[in-house]
């Protein structure tokens, strides 16, 4: 779980570096690959943090009442620069080992403090996490560990990550006031963020796999209507797929060396999973009935009176 996030954002910054070297003289893509070459021996799990909180959306960072709603260099010393600020919706940020902290909107030269790359242990001083909630996290307290949990030992997980002068050494940073360059950062990360949501296809298959087993149970595998349901599952799943690959397919090389996969098409992956996947298990609720809906718990099955019944 949660590759994709420090992929992108190694991907991105690996010709963004190597940009604003050519641009400014400075020596952050030599940077940068010390630290590709420290995760990839280690085998470590990078988390993108790119979401600030924002705010009010009409102002830019510098304009806001309160200045820690972006993240931003509040000090330095001739170790390193401290950051303070917040990233918001940050998907498995607690099982990652490192953080790469990322602007999130384009920058003005009043925001050159916002202009921050940096990475930092998942396990930083300063840094707090505040757990997100989702529907069914109380299940975990319930007993039900084979059923109701799914993937129950590598789940994912969404937290505010609140930064409180956390600091990152010079040898971690990777910007440091090239305003500039936050768009391009942002657009080339979100660029393969979008492709990369074609790994929705793969829950896609395992819900498209138990809706057909369950029309197998319930006795109605060969009835016009569930085969139509199965077949437009299917075709929705495998358009967001096609969508992603054909993004790849056209990728071009930047002048770093690594490519950049089509803009356009990663942008129709991505519209494609805001809507597919909830049309997907709208089919299948509707192949499998209120069974599934109003299902009992795991805890209920493995009850010793209940279970008999």
């Amino acid at each position: 779980f949660q590759r994709c996030v420090g992929m992108d954002a190694l991907n991105s910054l690996h010709s963004t570096t190597y940009e604003i070297d050519e641009k400014h003289g400075t020596d952050y893509h030599k940077r940068f690959l010390e630290f590709v070459k420290m995760i990839q021996k280690e085998n470590l799990v990078i988390g993108g943090a790119m979401t600030d909180p924002k705010g009010d959306r009409s102002k830019g960072p510098s304009e806001q009442d309160d200045p820690d709603l972006f993240t931003r260099i509040v000090d330095s010393d001739e170790k390193g620069v401290y950051v303070s600020g917040a990233k918001a919706h940050q998907t498995g940020c607690i099982n990652s080992h490192w953080i790469i902290l990322m602007p999130t909107i384009r920058l003005t030269q009043n925001d050159k403090e916002y202009a921050i790359v940096g990475a930092i242990p998942a396990d930083v001083k300063g840094l707090t996490y505040i757990y997100g909630r989702q529907s069914c996290d109380t299940r975990v307290m319930e007993g039900g560990g084979d059923i109701d949990l799914g993937n129950a030992k590598f789940g994912g997980q969404e937290a505010m990550m609140i930064l409180d002068r956390v600091f990152i050494p010079w040898d971690k940073l990777f910007m440091n006031g090239e305003f500039e360059f936050a768009s391009m950062l942002v657009e080339r990360f979100t660029c393969y963020h979008r492709r990369s949501y074609v790994c929705k296809t793969g829950l896609g298959d395992v819900l498209i796999g138990a809706a057909a087993t369950i029309a197998d149970y319930n006795g109605v595998p060969n009835v016009s209507h569930i085969k139509d349901k199965i077949i437009e599952m299917t075709h929705l799943n495998e358009t967001i797929f096609a969508a992603g690959i054909a993004s790849s397919h056209q990728g071009h090389k930047m002048k770093s060396g690594v490519y950049l996969n089509d803009d356009m098409l990663a942008q129709v992956c991505k519209h494609n999973v805001t809507r597919f996947p909830y049309e997907i298990s709208r089919l299948a609720q509707d192949i499998a009935g209120g069974l599934m809906v109003t299902l009992p718990s795991e805890k209920d099955f493995r009850h010793p009176e209940a279970r008999r019944m």
